[in-house]
């Protein structure tokens, strides 16, 4: 859950370090810090407890020189933030330093080891154990740094990237990677590093995705090399890398969540295109065209996923069930991984992921695969673990999602999903050739509905200021709009640090309705479709305690708005589709709160996007 750069080459690395941290920051951002070998010759790092503008302020008037560095931002997992924390670390020699993201589970007992041999220790992290350790073994081993890494790396017990720079040999580099990823760009006499492509993409499209258990050995004027930890060496693999520039600008909005947000109707129409045949009423995705009869004969299936994904499995479990007649569990793949699951051989599970890095859905993943389940990732981000873990699967082709607390990956997700129920329905014959149809008809209308309630984003930024006086929330949905009340209520919590919980509206009496009194607000998800008069009589209850009710409704509604103090207008759609409309608002909703509350919305605290480690 931290940011990795590195560079070697004929430029300056410090200001590729600097802006390459800048970019990586929604992946950690408690402290930061760089290591230059200078052109004296020197190893030197700087690092600082803050963000990375603090570091930048930090090395002002230092000698920055130097065509060799790596860089750090971190998201603290062993030890506080603060300056000695901070990556990168130097070895007891003084002549290594390295940055790291991951977690070394065994970090305590090599850290006695390595003290009782004479090494001391300035922080409190695991990853300073690393480097020790590979100075350890060169020290009494009597072998080079080349050497000394992979059997370093063979005692670690846990998930790592790994980079490091040498003062003994400054047109090197070393980079490891074992669950958590790692990128090296290749570009003209010069190598590239990053935990992601958005370091990267300003100076080259061509990448290699560095694999599982793989060391990268970086040499400025040389071709790269690859082994594996038994030292065996491995061809690299160069892809070109689809991404570009704007991709990861802001684009003249004022946060990069504001922006993902506004974004979700062309979102939509890219989870489409080239998915669709509107004549026949076809959905067409290769991973189920090239695995059908593995998922047609599938016993049940299991949806492994975290946060917001989670979010939108449980909507893919509607969908699926629905349309499929296939009987579908969520899972929290935190949970599911150690809770000794009964898997079946002839189960599927679907792994989701934004990032396509998340540990805890990786390791649900290798527990299903073990026991013969087939595996079907859902991911944005091509050439990501997940992807490659998976039997099959499908990109959202989302783009890259900066902030934070996610948005248009949720919708890519939940639209991903139906088109996977789609598909499989009509191959199961468990939807009629009208009704898939209709669905598809109707989906290709929803980017423009969704840009239709983005129209309306100043009136939710002046109601959202009337809410800054809030500690507590209470989100209710039924049906595919339970879901919903969970997202909505997580995006609030998120961003703005008000205390937010999502409900069932028919669970509300059977607890939570203790809490409501004219001081709690109630964001009640109430479309005219499906338990539509349900609903309605739960909100009666609310305005009977006295609760303040917000109101998502279909356009036209009277009945909801009358019993509303604040309302939010959708457009009318299918049933099935409705989540894709009900979460914009309140996206914007917890947009608006947060920055009424002055909170930093893209970087919240204690946050970080792409969770690698447990």
């Amino acid at each position: 859950m931290c940011g990795i750069v590195g560079y070697i080459g004929k430029r300056e690395a410090y200001p590729i370090l600097i802006k390459g941290l800048s970019r990586l920051e929604y992946r950690g951002y408690d402290s930061a810090g760089v290591a230059l070998i200078n052109d004296s010759g020197e190893l030197v790092i700087y690092k600082t407890k803050g963000k990375v503008a603090d570091l930048d302020r930090t090395v002002q008037g230092k000698d920055l020189s130097g065509t060799v560095g790596i860089a750090h931002t971190r998201w603290a997992t062993h030890g506080e933030p603060n300056d000695v924390n901070a990556h990168p670390h130097f070895s007891e020699s003084g002549n290594l330093a390295l940055i790291h993201n991951g977690i070394i589970e065994n970090f305590r007992s090599l850290k006695k080891e390595l003290q009782n041999q004479g090494y001391h220790f300035k922080s409190e992290t695991d990853t300073e154990v690393i480097i020790q350790l590979i100075q350890y073994i060169m020290d009494s081993h009597s072998i080079t740094l080349e050497e000394a890494v992979p059997l370093a790396l063979n005692s670690v017990i846990g998930a790592y990237a790994i980079v490091i720079v040498d003062k003994t040999h400054p047109d090197r580099m070393i980079a490891a990677r074992k669950g958590s990823p790692l990128i090296i760009g290749v570009g003209d006499d010069e190598f590239l590093i990053g935990s992601d492509a958005t370091p990267i993409v300003e100076y080259t499209d061509r990448v290699v995705y560095l694999g599982e258990e793989q060391i990268a050995f970086i040499e400025r004027g040389k071709e790269l090399k690859i082994t594996d930890l038994r030292s065996i060496e491995q061809t690299p693999v160069i892809k070109k890398l689809e991404l570009n520039l704007s991709q990861i600008e802001k684009g003249g909005f004022p946060h990069f969540m504001l922006k993902e947000i506004h974004e979700q109707p062309d979102t939509c129409r890219t989870v489409m295109n080239g998915r669709l045949n509107t004549d026949l009423g076809l959905v067409k995705l290769s991973g189920v065209i090239d695995h059908k009869e593995r998922l047609l004969k599938a016993r049940r299936i299991i949806i492994c996923a975290c946060g917001t994904s989670w979010h939108a499995g449980l909507i893919g479990k509607y969908l699926i069930e629905d349309l499929t007649r296939i009987p579908v569990e969520v899972e929290y793949s935190s949970e599911f991984r150690y809770r000794n699951p009964v898997i079946y051989p002839d189960d599927v599970v679907i792994a989701i992921s934004q990032s396509g890095e998340t540990a805890d859905t990786l390791a649900a993943m290798q527990l299903a695969k073990a026991s013969g389940a087939f595996l079907f990732g859902i991911c944005n981000v091509v050439g990501s673990s997940i992807a490659r873990a998976a039997d099959t699967g499908c990109y959202t082709h989302a783009g890259p999602e900066i902030g934070v607390a996610s948005t248009k990956a949720f919708t890519a997700q939940v639209e991903t999903l139906l088109l996977l129920a789609l598909s499989i329905a009509k191959e199961k014959g468990t939807v009629t050739d009208e009704y898939s149809l209709r669905i598809i008809r109707e989906l290709q209308t929803i980017p423009d509905k969704i840009a239709a309630i983005l129209k309306h984003n100043q009136q939710i930024s002046e109601i959202a200021k009337t809410f800054t006086y809030a500690h507590n929330f209470i989100y209710l949905g039924r049906g595919y709009n339970y879901p919903v009340a969970l997202e909505g209520a997580l995006k609030l919590k998120e961003i703005s640090y008000i205390h937010a919980e999502g409900y069932p509206a028919a669970e509300m009496k059977h607890g939570p309705i203790a809490l409501i009194d004219e001081e709690m607000p109630v964001v009640a998800i109430a479309p005219r479709c499906g338990n539509y008069d349900k609903i309605l009589s739960n909100i009666q209850e609310v305005k009977a305690r006295k609760g303040r009710v917000i109101s998502i409704v279909t356009e036209g509604d009277k009945d909801v708005r009358a019993l509303s103090d604040l309302y939010f207008e959708i457009p009318a759609t299918e049933e099935c589709l409705v989540p894709l409309l009900s979460v914009i608002p309140l996206q914007l909703l917890a947009y608006h709160v947060a920055i009424a509350k002055g909170r930093d919305v893209d970087q919240p605290r204690n946050l970080a996007k792409s969770v690698t480690v447990e």
